[in-house]
């Protein structure tokens, strides 16, 4: 099984083992379902962990708990909120951010088209190689000098 960051999709290929193709498709469909819930529906299925932030802000940021921290239970995703000194406020970030996660989560990548590079930009390509090549000989002395 390949081990995968949360929050970051894997994009689907040719070359992985079916097992790893279907479990993405799992989580992309939990993703989807947990976006069509309201945000006391998405925060059930989430583990609410509330912890002191650092940074500035003086001791009333230091000392109380108000930063927050989202895990969405069935994708394993995680979002954080800790930039206000209120804890309401950072739950409301928190929640934006795994909500961004989980649509970023459902989209599927698009494959892209291999394209070759046409005859005629590989021309103007050497003639602007063979141009600069000239220009740096034209600077150098003679070679029998």
């Amino acid at each position: 099984m390949i081990a995968k960051p949360p929050g970051i999709p894997i994009p689907p290929s040719s070359l992985e083992p079916p097992s790893v193709a279907a479990e993405q498709a799992v989580v992309r469909a939990q993703a989807r379902s947990a976006l069509r819930l309201t945000d006391a529906g998405l925060e059930a299925d989430c583990e609410l962990q509330f912890f002191t932030a650092g940074g500035p802000g003086g001791q009333h940021r230091n000392k109380a708990e108000t930063a927050v921290r989202l895990r969405h239970r069935p994708t394993g995703i995680v979002a954080a909120g800790s930039e206000r000194r209120s804890q309401a406020q950072n739950r409301a970030m928190a929640m934006v951010r795994l909500r961004e996660k989980l649509f970023e989560l459902t989209r599927v990548p698009e494959v892209r088209k291999p394209t070759k590079v046409s005859r005629t930009q590989k021309r103007l390509r050497l003639d602007g190689k063979r141009h600069a090549k000239d220009k740096k000989q034209a600077r150098q002395p003679p070679k029998n000098w």
